[in-house]
């Protein structure tokens, strides 16, 4: 009996509508998640924290984000992606509404454990759903859509967030983000969809994923994904504090500068996404993102005009994630899309250890020297070997992509 398959009509419709659920998904998601960062000088003296525990708040969701990586992809990859995206995302933004009404440190540290778990079931189910829509030569522009929701929940915390904080208390506000967020959640379970398959299944085993350590070229990505999202974690965590404790700008100017920048990556992430698979070089692009990053990592603490401070951050957040889609793009172009969720994953989990150890490490050394300046430079330091990483990869890729043209 044939397969049953839909017109290309009907095709197009649900891959429009389930990547813009996804990525709608993901901001409404990013309210909740990013207000932590943005109402954190408010949480603090609410729940009386120092620096390092608040660091703290983020090193745990990420400790338990990045341990669900592997375990997620390999579900995505056996099961699908769409049931897995939907158990995360109402777990996560449940989690935040608990959040806004929890009263002690230790209550929100709990929080912060538990959420990680359910964040991680969101991260590979949604990049493998959203890649799976696109045309194999699209595969980067495709991953770097899919973190636009995120950005994009960014700018709208930073507009409203601090409007809603200063009138009505960062608690409403939060609890306010997670409704909507749970709400989002229920509408994408009703009317996304799963790519149906092209031909037939080959379910990936648990062997699949620990196959994955044996080659060399995932441990290169996943140091520069343990690099990459150190420096994102740090720039985003901090950044609100940084502008407020070391610059003395108020909560709304803040917000403003905070907009602004996820709105410039917002705009790059797919950007950089379509710039490799132009240029068919995605370790360039990683490359040279990194190197800018060397430079504006250190400047953010350096510069004392809040002009020139707010250009940097400006050129930042362009090259923060514009090579997100790129690095998530190499491990398939190379092992193939069979494993796109477990490779995601792999990559993902070292990503966030970096996450976890960069964003306590910054609220250390800013409770132990009074300023940020010492941890900056240390990220633009860590950003140099970034590049040398990326120049690894590069002859590592020509290598391995000459192997499969030579095998096929």
């Amino acid at each position: 009996m044939p397969l049953k398959t839909s017109s290309p009509a009907s095709s197009r419709r649900d891959a429009a509508v389930t990547v813009t659920l996804v990525v709608l998904c993901q901001g409404f998601n990013m309210l909740s998640l990013g207000g932590i960062a943005l109402f954190l000088p408010l949480i603090r003296e609410d729940l009386d924290m120092s620096f390092a525990q608040a660091g703290m708040l983020s090193a745990a969701a990420t400790f338990t984000y990045a341990l669900g990586q592997i375990p997620a992809g390999y579900l995505a990859d056996r099961f699908g992606p769409k049931r897995l995206f939907f158990i995360g995302i109402l777990g996560s933004t449940l989690l935040s509404l608990n959040f806004g009404m929890i009263q002690s440190y230790p209550a929100a540290l709990a929080n912060q454990i538990v959420s990680g778990a359910f964040r991680a079931l969101i991260f590979a189910p949604g990049l493998t759903l959203v890649a799976s829509w696109f045309p194999a030569d699209r595969k980067a522009t495709a991953m770097g859509v899919y973190v636009i929701g995120g950005v994009s929940g960014n700018i709208l915390l930073s507009l409203v967030g601090p409007f809603l904080a200063s009138s009505y208390g960062w608690r409403p506000a939060f609890i306010s983000f997670a409704l909507l967020g749970v709400c989002a959640a229920f509408v994408y379970l009703a009317f996304g969809r799963e790519k149906p398959a092209a031909g037939p299944r080959h379910p990936v085993g648990a062997l699949d994923a620990f196959q994955l350590f044996r080659h060399p070229i995932m441990w290169v990505c996943a140091g520069i994904q343990f690099i990459r999202f150190g420096v994102t974690t740090s720039f985003n965590f901090w950044l609100p504090s940084l502008l407020m404790a070391d610059r003395g700008l108020s909560l709304q100017a803040t917000g403003l500068i905070t907009a602004m920048g996820a709105a410039l990556t917002a705009s790059s992430n797919p950007l950089g996404g379509y710039v490799s698979d132009r240029l068919r070089n995605p370790p360039l692009v990683i490359g040279a993102s990194l190197a800018v990053l060397a430079c504006t990592s250190a400047l953010l603490v350096v510069v004392d005009s809040i002009p020139l401070l707010v250009l940097v951050v400006a050129v930042n957040s362009i090259f923060l994630q514009f090579y997100f889609g790129p690095l998530f793009y190499v491990p398939v172009e190379v092992l193939g899309p069979r494993v796109a969720g477990i490779s995601a994953g792999f990559c993902n989990m070292f990503a966030n250890l970096g996450a976890l150890v960069f964003a306590y490490a910054l609220g250390v050394v800013k409770d132990s020297a009074g300023a940020f300046t010492w941890g900056f430079v240390a990220t633009g330091a860590v950003c140099v070997v970034g590049v040398a990483l990326a120049a690894v990869l590069a002859r590592m890729r020509t290598r391995a992509l000459a192997r499969v043209h030579s095998d096929g």
